[in-house]
Protein backbone atom coordinates (compact mmCIF):
# COMPACT_ATOMS: atom_id res chain seq x y z
CA UNK A 1 0.00 0.00 0.00
CA UNK A 2 1.51 3.35 -1.08
CA UNK A 3 -0.81 5.86 0.57
CA UNK A 4 -2.73 6.43 3.74
CA UNK A 5 -6.23 7.96 3.53
CA UNK A 6 -5.96 11.53 2.31
CA UNK A 7 -3.06 10.78 0.01
CA UNK A 8 -0.32 10.58 2.64
CA UNK A 9 2.70 8.47 1.78
CA UNK A 10 3.33 5.48 4.00
CA UNK A 11 5.86 2.67 4.27
CA UNK A 12 3.81 -0.36 5.27
CA UNK A 13 5.91 -3.51 4.82
CA UNK A 14 9.12 -1.57 4.16
CA UNK A 15 12.28 -1.95 6.20
CA UNK A 16 14.50 1.09 6.64
CA UNK A 17 18.01 1.53 8.00
CA UNK A 18 19.01 4.99 9.24
CA UNK A 19 22.65 5.35 10.24
CA UNK A 20 23.78 7.90 12.80
CA UNK A 21 20.23 8.10 14.18
CA UNK A 22 20.88 7.87 17.92
CA UNK A 23 21.51 11.51 18.80
CA UNK A 24 18.91 13.70 20.48
CA UNK A 25 17.80 16.69 18.36
CA UNK A 26 19.74 15.12 15.51
CA UNK A 27 18.90 14.81 11.83
CA UNK A 28 19.14 11.01 11.88
CA UNK A 29 16.68 10.76 14.78
CA UNK A 30 14.20 12.96 12.90
CA UNK A 31 14.49 10.76 9.80
CA UNK A 32 14.02 7.55 11.79
CA UNK A 33 11.03 8.92 13.68
CA UNK A 34 9.19 10.06 10.55
CA UNK A 35 9.80 6.79 8.71
CA UNK A 36 8.63 4.87 11.78
CA UNK A 37 5.54 7.05 12.16
CA UNK A 38 4.64 6.35 8.53
CA UNK A 39 4.79 2.57 8.96
CA UNK A 40 8.39 1.59 8.20
CA UNK A 41 10.18 -0.94 10.34
CA UNK A 42 13.32 0.97 11.33
CA UNK A 43 16.84 -0.11 12.23
CA UNK A 44 18.19 2.78 14.30
CA UNK A 45 21.96 2.63 13.89
CA UNK A 46 24.46 4.59 15.92
CA UNK A 47 27.93 3.82 17.20
CA UNK A 48 27.14 5.91 20.26
CA UNK A 49 29.98 8.42 20.26
CA UNK A 50 28.05 11.48 19.17
CA UNK A 51 28.91 14.20 16.63
CA UNK A 52 32.55 14.64 17.58
CA UNK A 53 33.38 10.92 17.64
CA UNK A 54 34.72 11.23 21.19
CA UNK A 55 31.63 10.74 23.30
CA UNK A 56 31.29 14.37 24.38
CA UNK A 57 27.61 14.22 23.40
CA UNK A 58 26.84 10.52 23.45
CA UNK A 59 24.18 9.04 21.21
CA UNK A 60 21.91 6.11 22.09
CA UNK A 61 20.39 4.01 19.33
CA UNK A 62 18.38 2.03 21.88
CA UNK A 63 16.72 5.16 23.24
CA UNK A 64 15.60 6.35 19.81
CA UNK A 65 14.41 2.87 18.85
CA UNK A 66 12.35 2.70 22.05
CA UNK A 67 10.88 6.14 21.31
CA UNK A 68 9.62 4.82 17.97
CA UNK A 69 8.19 1.70 19.62
CA UNK A 70 6.51 3.78 22.34
CA UNK A 71 4.88 5.87 19.61
CA UNK A 72 3.36 2.73 18.10
CA UNK A 73 6.01 1.87 15.51
CA UNK A 74 8.50 -0.95 15.04
CA UNK A 75 12.22 -0.42 15.55
CA UNK A 76 15.39 -2.13 16.67
CA UNK A 77 18.71 -0.64 17.70
CA UNK A 78 22.05 -1.38 16.07
CA UNK A 79 25.49 -0.20 17.21
CA UNK A 80 27.74 -1.38 14.39
CA UNK A 81 30.21 1.07 12.86
CA UNK A 82 29.63 2.05 9.24
CA UNK A 83 33.33 2.74 8.76
CA UNK A 84 34.37 -0.90 8.22
CA UNK A 85 33.11 -3.40 5.66
CA UNK A 86 32.50 -6.26 8.12
CA UNK A 87 30.51 -4.13 10.55
CA UNK A 88 28.51 -2.59 7.68
CA UNK A 89 27.52 -6.09 6.60
CA UNK A 90 26.56 -6.84 10.19
CA UNK A 91 24.34 -3.76 10.18
CA UNK A 92 22.48 -5.01 7.11
CA UNK A 93 22.20 -8.42 8.78
CA UNK A 94 20.46 -6.77 11.73
CA UNK A 95 17.63 -5.75 9.40
CA UNK A 96 17.54 -9.16 7.72
CA UNK A 97 17.45 -10.98 11.05
CA UNK A 98 14.62 -8.79 12.33
CA UNK A 99 12.43 -8.51 9.24
CA UNK A 100 13.97 -10.44 6.36
CA UNK A 101 14.58 -7.59 3.94
CA UNK A 102 16.13 -4.15 3.41
CA UNK A 103 14.17 -1.61 1.35
CA UNK A 104 15.58 1.74 2.44
CA UNK A 105 19.02 2.92 3.48
CA UNK A 106 19.62 6.45 4.75
CA UNK A 107 23.37 7.04 5.03
CA UNK A 108 23.42 9.75 7.65
CA UNK A 109 26.25 8.75 10.03
CA UNK A 110 28.93 11.38 10.33
CA UNK A 111 31.21 13.47 12.47
CA UNK A 112 33.40 16.48 11.90
CA UNK A 113 35.89 18.86 13.42
CA UNK A 114 36.64 22.34 12.11
CA UNK A 115 40.37 22.83 11.78
CA UNK A 116 42.94 24.22 9.39
CA UNK A 117 44.09 21.69 6.81
CA UNK A 118 47.61 21.37 8.19
CA UNK A 119 46.45 21.21 11.82
CA UNK A 120 43.90 18.39 11.59
CA UNK A 121 45.45 15.24 13.02
CA UNK A 122 45.98 12.30 10.68
CA UNK A 123 43.79 10.05 12.81
CA UNK A 124 40.89 12.54 12.80
CA UNK A 125 41.35 13.06 9.06
CA UNK A 126 41.05 9.31 8.50
CA UNK A 127 37.96 9.02 10.72
CA UNK A 128 36.15 11.71 8.71
CA UNK A 129 36.87 9.93 5.42
CA UNK A 130 36.08 6.49 6.86
CA UNK A 131 32.75 7.59 8.29
CA UNK A 132 31.31 9.94 5.68
CA UNK A 133 32.72 8.55 2.45
CA UNK A 134 33.74 4.95 3.09
CA UNK A 135 30.76 4.53 5.41
CA UNK A 136 28.39 5.30 2.53
CA UNK A 137 30.32 2.92 0.30
CA UNK A 138 30.36 0.04 2.79
CA UNK A 139 26.71 0.30 3.81
CA UNK A 140 25.44 0.72 0.24
CA UNK A 141 27.66 -2.13 -0.92
CA UNK A 142 26.33 -4.40 1.83
CA UNK A 143 22.70 -3.55 1.03
CA UNK A 144 23.10 -3.66 -2.76
CA UNK A 145 22.88 -7.47 -3.30
CA UNK A 146 19.70 -7.67 -1.22
CA UNK A 147 18.11 -4.80 -3.13
CA UNK A 148 19.10 -6.40 -6.44
CA UNK A 149 17.45 -9.67 -5.41
CA UNK A 150 14.30 -7.77 -4.51
CA UNK A 151 14.52 -5.63 -7.66
CA UNK A 152 13.70 -2.76 -5.34
CA UNK A 153 15.56 -0.32 -3.15
CA UNK A 154 15.73 3.31 -2.12
CA UNK A 155 19.05 4.81 -1.01
CA UNK A 156 19.34 8.33 0.37
CA UNK A 157 22.90 9.52 0.86
CA UNK A 158 23.35 12.54 3.10
CA UNK A 159 25.61 15.08 1.47
CA UNK A 160 26.47 18.66 2.33
CA UNK A 161 26.79 22.03 0.68
CA UNK A 162 30.33 21.89 2.04
CA UNK A 163 31.17 19.76 -1.01
CA UNK A 164 31.74 23.03 -2.87
CA UNK A 165 34.41 23.99 -0.36
CA UNK A 166 33.95 25.32 3.15
CA UNK A 167 36.45 27.07 5.37
CA UNK A 168 38.23 24.79 7.88
CA UNK A 169 36.47 21.61 6.71
CA UNK A 170 38.59 20.52 3.72
CA UNK A 171 38.50 16.78 4.40
CA UNK A 172 34.80 16.79 5.29
CA UNK A 173 34.12 18.78 2.12
CA UNK A 174 36.09 16.28 0.04
CA UNK A 175 34.30 13.33 1.62
CA UNK A 176 30.90 14.86 0.89
CA UNK A 177 31.93 15.54 -2.71
CA UNK A 178 32.76 11.84 -2.89
CA UNK A 179 29.30 10.99 -1.59
CA UNK A 180 27.78 13.05 -4.40
CA UNK A 181 29.86 11.23 -7.01
CA UNK A 182 28.91 7.89 -5.47
CA UNK A 183 25.24 8.86 -5.60
CA UNK A 184 25.41 9.73 -9.29
CA UNK A 185 27.27 6.58 -10.26
CA UNK A 186 25.09 4.20 -8.24
CA UNK A 187 21.98 5.89 -9.63
CA UNK A 188 22.96 4.83 -13.14
CA UNK A 189 24.00 1.33 -12.07
CA UNK A 190 20.77 0.82 -10.16
CA UNK A 191 18.42 1.87 -12.98
CA UNK A 192 17.77 -1.66 -14.23
CA UNK A 193 17.69 -3.13 -10.71
CA UNK A 194 14.76 -1.11 -9.37
CA UNK A 195 17.13 0.82 -7.09
CA UNK A 196 16.85 4.60 -6.88
CA UNK A 197 19.74 6.53 -5.33
CA UNK A 198 19.50 10.21 -4.42
CA UNK A 199 21.20 12.63 -2.06
CA UNK A 200 20.05 15.29 0.37
CA UNK A 201 22.09 18.29 1.45
CA UNK A 202 20.48 19.28 4.77
CA UNK A 203 20.87 22.43 6.79
CA UNK A 204 19.54 22.53 10.32
CA UNK A 205 20.57 23.23 13.89
CA UNK A 206 21.92 20.05 15.45
CA UNK A 207 24.28 19.04 18.26
CA UNK A 208 26.90 18.47 15.55
CA UNK A 209 26.71 22.13 14.53
CA UNK A 210 26.85 23.23 18.14
CA UNK A 211 29.87 21.02 18.75
CA UNK A 212 31.90 21.96 15.67
CA UNK A 213 31.32 25.70 15.19
CA UNK A 214 32.14 28.78 17.21
CA UNK A 215 29.66 31.64 17.23
CA UNK A 216 29.18 33.23 13.82
CA UNK A 217 26.46 34.74 11.64
CA UNK A 218 26.15 31.44 9.77
CA UNK A 219 25.91 29.43 13.00
CA UNK A 220 23.19 31.70 14.35
CA UNK A 221 21.27 31.49 11.07
CA UNK A 222 20.87 27.74 11.57
CA UNK A 223 19.31 27.93 15.03
CA UNK A 224 15.64 28.27 13.90
CA UNK A 225 16.01 25.40 11.42
CA UNK A 226 14.83 22.13 12.95
CA UNK A 227 15.84 18.61 11.82
CA UNK A 228 12.14 17.77 11.54
CA UNK A 229 11.94 20.24 8.65
CA UNK A 230 14.42 18.15 6.65
CA UNK A 231 12.88 14.74 7.39
CA UNK A 232 9.97 15.00 4.87
CA UNK A 233 12.45 15.32 2.00
CA UNK A 234 14.23 12.19 3.16
CA UNK A 235 10.93 10.35 3.46
CA UNK A 236 9.84 11.20 -0.06
CA UNK A 237 13.14 10.05 -1.58
CA UNK A 238 12.84 6.85 0.45
CA UNK A 239 9.35 6.11 -0.85
CA UNK A 240 8.38 3.90 -3.79
CA UNK A 241 6.62 6.89 -5.39
CA UNK A 242 10.03 8.52 -5.94
CA UNK A 243 10.89 7.43 -9.48
CA UNK A 244 13.79 9.78 -10.22
CA UNK A 245 17.39 8.97 -9.37
CA UNK A 246 20.78 10.62 -9.20
CA UNK A 247 19.51 13.94 -7.87
CA UNK A 248 20.72 16.08 -4.97
CA UNK A 249 18.11 18.04 -3.06
CA UNK A 250 18.95 20.87 -0.69
CA UNK A 251 16.57 20.80 2.26
CA UNK A 252 16.12 22.94 5.35
CA UNK A 253 13.77 25.39 7.06
CA UNK A 254 10.88 23.94 5.05
CA UNK A 255 12.52 24.69 1.69
CA UNK A 256 13.44 22.02 -0.86
CA UNK A 257 15.48 22.76 -4.00
CA UNK A 258 17.64 20.85 -6.45
CA UNK A 259 21.39 21.32 -6.57
CA UNK A 260 22.88 20.32 -9.90
CA UNK A 261 26.12 20.50 -11.85
CA UNK A 262 26.50 22.57 -14.99
CA UNK A 263 29.14 23.35 -17.59
CA UNK A 264 29.82 26.53 -19.53
CA UNK A 265 29.81 26.70 -23.32
CA UNK A 266 33.52 27.39 -23.12
CA UNK A 267 36.00 28.01 -25.90
CA UNK A 268 37.09 25.60 -28.63
CA UNK A 269 40.30 25.59 -30.63
CA UNK A 270 41.61 22.35 -32.12
CA UNK A 271 45.25 23.41 -31.72
CA UNK A 272 44.81 24.72 -28.20
CA UNK A 273 47.70 26.58 -26.58
CA UNK A 274 48.26 27.90 -23.06
CA UNK A 275 48.00 31.41 -24.51
CA UNK A 276 44.60 30.63 -26.02
CA UNK A 277 43.36 29.53 -22.60
CA UNK A 278 44.69 32.78 -21.13
CA UNK A 279 43.20 34.95 -23.85
CA UNK A 280 39.71 33.41 -23.79
CA UNK A 281 39.06 33.14 -20.07
CA UNK A 282 35.94 35.29 -20.36
CA UNK A 283 34.32 32.73 -22.67
CA UNK A 284 35.62 29.77 -20.68
CA UNK A 285 34.24 31.10 -17.40
CA UNK A 286 31.02 32.64 -18.77
CA UNK A 287 28.14 30.95 -16.93
CA UNK A 288 25.46 32.79 -18.86
CA UNK A 289 24.92 29.93 -21.34
CA UNK A 290 25.80 27.06 -19.02
CA UNK A 291 24.04 23.74 -19.58
CA UNK A 292 23.05 21.23 -16.94
CA UNK A 293 24.87 17.94 -16.49
CA UNK A 294 21.84 15.65 -16.49
CA UNK A 295 21.14 12.07 -15.55
CA UNK A 296 20.81 11.36 -19.28
CA UNK A 297 24.48 12.28 -19.72
CA UNK A 298 25.46 9.62 -17.23
CA UNK A 299 22.95 7.14 -18.63
CA UNK A 300 24.70 7.19 -22.03
CA UNK A 301 27.54 5.33 -20.34
CA UNK A 302 25.27 2.39 -19.55
CA UNK A 303 26.32 0.79 -22.82
CA UNK A 304 29.85 0.38 -21.49
CA UNK A 305 30.77 -3.22 -20.71
CA UNK A 306 33.40 -3.58 -17.97
CA UNK A 307 36.38 -5.82 -18.43
CA UNK A 308 36.26 -9.09 -16.49
CA UNK A 309 37.30 -8.26 -12.94
CA UNK A 310 40.04 -10.42 -11.49
CA UNK A 311 39.81 -10.75 -7.69
CA UNK A 312 43.20 -10.47 -6.05
CA UNK A 313 44.53 -13.69 -4.46
CA UNK A 314 44.49 -12.25 -0.96
CA UNK A 315 40.80 -11.43 -1.36
CA UNK A 316 39.99 -14.96 -2.48
CA UNK A 317 41.56 -16.43 0.63
CA UNK A 318 40.01 -13.90 3.02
Amino acid sequence: MSHLPGGQLNFDGRVAIVTGAGGQQSLGRAYAHLLGARGAKVVVNDLGLGPDGRGTQRARADIVAQEIVDAGGEAVADTHSVAESDSARALIQTALDAWGRVDIVVNNAGLNWTARFDELSESDLQIIVDTHFMGAIWVNRAAWPQMKRQQYGRIVNIGSGAMFGELYTPVYSAAKAGVYGLTRALAVEGLDEGIRVNAVLPFAWTPAVEESMVDSVFRRSLIPNRPEQVAPTIAYLAHEDCAFTGKALVSGAGRVAEMFASTTTGYVESELTPEAVRDHLDAILDRGQATHVTEADAATRRGITPKPYAVQPEEKSA
